[in-house]
């Protein structure tokens, strides 16, 4: 898999249900540690909430959930099925619930659990994450500029610039794009840049 879908920003819904209120956050995370420190954030934070339910889905193949105390299968596991409907990791969603008095029954928390999952995602949105290849690229300061403009106004990522004796670009393709980025770079140089490879990490797509 080259690319995938996340959030692309951090969002909150609320639902009532029966005098239940259900609210749910939605966060960006990198790893398995970083979701599991979100959820005793927002336990410490909302310390008179009865149940903490989470699922969360790490790139590529990290899913965990929790009922927290609710009957087993009737939060975590719609919470989960929601997040993959979406198509999104590296996201936790914890759902915060004050009982309002009345039970809901295993339908009615499989319902308001999704169900305020669903309303989250909606202003969170999506971004899709790409593997690139970070390629580097030594200019000369005078040409460094113009060379850059070019790249960018071509589509390709400068994911920094760095000066020193040299201007060093690093940029960030699609491995079926090295092609084209060599041909670039010896269009743009006249035949004397040449790029090497540095290594490969996921980016937030341009232009989502």
């Amino acid at each position: 898999m080259s690319s995938y879908l996340t959030i692309a920003r951090g969002a909150e819904a609320a639902i009532e249900v029966k005098r239940s209120r259900f609210l749910c956050t939605l966060e960006r995370v990198e790893d398995e540690a970083a979701a599991r420190a979100v959820v005793e954030r927002l336990r410490r934070q909302h310390w008179d909430a009865r149940h903490h339910c989470s699922a969360f889905r790490i790139h590529p193949d990290v899913e965990r959930s929790s009922d927290d105390g609710e009957p087993a299968g009737t939060a975590g596991a719609p919470m989960l099925e929601v997040l993959r409907g979406a198509g999104v990791a590296d996201v936790v969603a914890v759902v915060t619930r004050w009982f309002g008095g009345t039970l809901l029954g295993a339908g009615g928390l499989v319902r308001a659990y999704g169900d305020v999952v669903r309303a989250a995602l909606e202003p969170a949105g999506t971004l899709r994450r790409s593997l690139v290849r970070e390629h580097l690229l030594e200019l000369e300061h005078a040409d460094a500029g113009r060379v850059e403009s070019e790249l960018r106004s071509r589509g390709i990522a400068v994911l920094d610039t760095a000066y020193a004796g040299h201007v060093t670009l690093r940029l960030g393709v699609p491995p079926d794009q090295e092609e084209r980025l060599a041909a670039l770079v010896a269009e743009l140089t006249s035949g004397a840049g040449e790029t090497r490879v540095a290594g490969e990490r996921w980016v937030d797509s341009l232009g989502t």
